[in-house]
């Protein structure tokens, strides 16, 4: 059995990047911080996130094809992204990637936290 040449495949494909968004969501929907910024149902959001982590991480381009480009600063600039917000989503994304890597190599897991943790500070906006 070959190496697999993309993050996606070493983390077990769209089922990794399912369970991770739905342990997210978890911390999200107790959250009275973030709670607001996201629609009452979250059927849709999390199926946009985790189609979205999927392509960005070398899964197949379904987001794109739905959603057209991710325009991530475009899609939360309706928000008030705080610094104390951006701290929340972090900790509940950094919870979530507790529960969800179990199966990921160390450098995977610390490759994934930097990018949340980059992209986190990237879509502060306030």
């Amino acid at each position: 059995m070959g190496v697999s040449s993309t993050f996606f495949d070493r983390a077990g494909g769209q089922p990794f990047f399912d369970e991770l968004v739905e342990n997210f969501y978890v911390g999200v929907e107790s959250d009275e911080l973030l709670r607001p910024m996201y629609p009452k149902d979250l059927t849709e959001s999390k199926s946009h996130l985790a189609l979205f982590l999927a392509q960005y991480w070398g899964g197949p381009r379904t987001y794109q094809d739905l959603r057209g480009h991710p325009r991530l600063r475009m899609r939360h600039a309706p928000f008030r992204i705080t610094k104390r917000a951006r701290d929340a989503w972090l900790v509940h994304m950094n919870e979530a990637v507790a529960k969800s890597s179990s199966s990921l190599s160390p450098d995977d897991r610390a490759d994934l936290l930097a990018y949340f943790d980059l992209s986190a500070h990237q879509l502060r906006n306030v």
